[in-house]
């Protein structure tokens, strides 16, 4: 089982290894990839270095599966040409996600829906993945009407350089090349990816396509904020969620808990609920805060968290290869 990762110096590649291992994927050889000016770098896995080769090297050593993080420009230049050579490739970036051809996939959500033939499989937005895990049984049992969604996003999801950014910031350097347009110390910043037309961020409309597609449902109806706040930990969502149907509340918390690798946090009394702090380097979705609407009928509010370089990127992908694998497809 050869194992390619695409991107493997970045955030998220680092953490693609260090997934690869940790949940013992069967890799008989891994083959750190990236663009040419990493090209001879050296990347750890499973305790041993190995050399950072380029993108068509990669492809003639034949990887069963090329997990992708590398940029959306690279991915629609690069994946085809590993796809063309019978590799199947999952893709974090969001070149692919609302390419109609091509499957957009959490796991728990739908896997089923993967077949031998998809050779370029998209892996979602990181805050979109934590949303849809937990709206899935949700919407099975109650029919989702309506989700009015506020993000408070880990700087990670920004890349390294937003990350030196919080930390030269807190240390009271001179920041050079930052890659926010404000501070983001002691600051939040309502503004994530590019503005569109429509006064929404790239990123909330993100979350608003990408929902409806997994859940292969377009009668949901979306609508989100996303916000950039000064943690390391993960991202936080607020969850607003209208169902055609009643719900006892006291259903909620087990019919979430049902869905693997969700974790329900919700004791109030005792101060426990979800925190970046708590998702930090694990592979589940915490949810807590569960409450009832009391402004309108039929809607609940709950808290969900999750470190988005694991489950909300890292981990998904390699659930995804972990899946191929037990059907046979890779």
């Amino acid at each position: 089982m050869k194992v390619a990762v695409v991107g493997a110096t970045g955030l998220v590649g680092s953490e693609i290894l260090k997934v690869l291992d940790e949940r013992n994927f069967p890799v008989t050889e891994i083959i750190p990839v990236a663009s040419e000016r990493s090209v001879g770098k050296k990347v750890s896995y499973k305790g041993k270095e190995f050399t950072v080769v380029g993108f068509e090297d990669a492809i003639q050593m034949k990887p069963n599966v090329a997990i992708f993080s590398a940029g959306g420009s690279t991915s629609l230049e690069i994946a085809p040409k590993f796809a063309d050579a019978g590799i199947t490739v999952i893709d974090n970036s969001s070149a692919w996600r609302m390419d109609p051809s091509k499957k957009l996939v959490v796991p728990e959500v739908n896997a089923d829906t993967l077949t031998p033939e998809d050779k370029i499989i998209a892996n979602p937005n990181c805050s979109t993945i934590q949303m849809v895990v937990v709206m899935k049984p949700l919407h099975e049992k109650y029919k989702i009407k309506r989700v009015v969604v506020s993000t408070y996003q880990s700087v990670t999801g920004s890349g390294k350089k937003a990350v030196d950014q919080l930390f030269d910031e807190r240390a009271g350097k001179t920041v050079e090349d930052p890659a926010y347009p404000h501070k983001i110390d002691l600051n939040v910043l309502p503004h994530i990816d590019v503005f569109q037309d429509n006064g929404y961020t790239k990123e909330e409309m993100k979350m608003i396509k990408e929902t409806n597609k997994i859940l292969g449902d377009d009668s949901i109806k979306v609508t989100a904020t996303t916000v950039r706040i000064p943690t390391v930990g993960g991202h936080s969502e607020s969850i607003n969620i209208e169902f055609e149907n009643e719900y006892e509340l006291a259903d909620i918390p087990g019919l979430i808990a049902s869905i693997p690798g969700v974790e329900v946090q919700d004791d109030p009394a005792n101060n426990i609920y979800p925190m970046p702090l708590n998702a930090h380097g694990k592979d589940e979705v915490l949810v807590g805060r569960i409450r009832r609407d009391e402004s309108q009928e039929k809607t609940l509010n709950l808290w969900c968290v999750a470190d988005n370089l694991r489950k909300g990127a890292a981990t998904n992908a390699v659930q995804i290869a972990e899946y191929l694998l037990s059907k046979e497809m890779i």
